[in-house]
């Protein structure tokens, strides 16, 4: 080869070396915020991943917010539920997220139940309102997974009792993050971390090594409890930590409400799920915080390719085995 050619050579190695980069991007999504990162060769072809990402972020929470009238999910809380009317056709999403739902509704028994929001939409945390007693004894009944009648294959959807109201807000980030991660895999990107809230899903490693991911101290000042490395892995965490106020009395009253009281659960503080999708590890996270320690490690320790960290409200900190450290 010339001296010429070995030259031409080397200045393409270097150019393209130096437009390799992380590309990083935040924005307020989902009602919380939403990060992406990840590696590519090319900041152009980067960038448009990114805006591709929260394009689809954005149509998500689009279609499937309780906050906006308009949504496919607000539409089907209004129709559904109808006496007399037909079943309501639904799209092949909303399908997919209510066949996955209604799953870990029977999984757990209950304990995870997208209709929790029948009474739990009630509650307001920055004014520090609860339901009345009256809301809480007409509405508790309406809580039940068991009300919603979903046929897959017509794709339609029907609610058996008329004061039902789905909220997906425990299964849909994730959904979101493995959607966000299969698009940048159609991209060729094979090193990303993508997150909402607290779902995440790390794609490959961080540059020959893991991910750092930290898991947030749920009392006290902000802080990180426990840091994890990680790579092709989904993370959620679920905590009474994120949206609560302190009542009267003294207690902690938070968003993840256990579906057979309609009160917030009162056992843990933190819920860590690890597994291979956030689709599953968010409802996961919620399910086993309802479930409390013992039946929600005994839950993670019967499925296969997924782990638990658990942390008390004594600040004591429970492993499922996988995640044992050696003795």
């Amino acid at each position: 080869m010339s001296v010429q050619r070995l030259f031409i050579l080397a200045m393409a190695i270097v150019s393209s070396s130096a437009s390799a980069e992380w590309i990083s991007e935040q924005a307020e999504i989902m009602g919380t915020r939403v990060s992406v990162t990840l590696w590519h060769t090319d900041q152009t072809r980067g960038q448009a991943a990114v805006d591709k990402v929260m394009t689809e972020m954005r149509r998500i929470d689009n279609a499937y917010s309780p906050y906006r009238p308009d949504s496919d999910l607000s539409q089907m809380n209004s129709m559904a539920g109808q006496s007399g009317a037909p079943a309501l056709s639904i799209s092949p999403e909303m399908t997919q997220l209510l066949d996955k739902s209604l799953f870990y509704g029977e999984l757990t028994n209950g304990a995870f139940d997208i209709t929790f929001a029948s009474l739990a939409r009630h509650y307001d945390y920055r004014d520090k309102k609860t339901p009345t007693e009256a809301q809480r004894q007409a509405l508790l009944p309406a809580i039940d997974f068991r009300h919603i009648t979903l046929d897959r294959e017509q794709q339609t959807v029907r609610y058996q009792h008329p004061a039902v109201y789905v909220d997906l807000g425990g299964i849909a980030k994730g959904y979101a993050v493995d959607r966000a991660v299969s698009l940048l895999q159609q991209q060729g990107i094979s090193q990303a971390s993508v997150s909402a809230g607290g779902d995440s899903r790390v794609l490959g490693n961080r540059r020959g090594r893991p991910w750092m991911v930290g898991i947030k101290q749920p009392r006290g000042d902000a802080g990180i409890a426990i840091t994890l490395p990680l790579s092709d892995t989904a993370i959620s965490t679920s905590g009474d930590y994120e949206r609560f106020f302190i009542n009267d009395s003294g207690e902690r009253v938070h968003h993840i409400v256990n579906p057979q009281t309609g009160k917030s659960t009162d056992t843990l503080a933190s819920v860590t799920i690890l597994g291979p999708s956030a689709f599953d590890t968010d409802a996961l996270s919620t399910s086993v915080f309802v479930l409390g320690q013992e039946r929600g490690l005994a839950l993670i320790e019967s499925l296969p390719n997924f782990d638990a960290i658990i942390i008390d409200r004594a600040g004591q900190v429970h492993y499922s085995s996988g995640l044992m450290p050696p003795q």
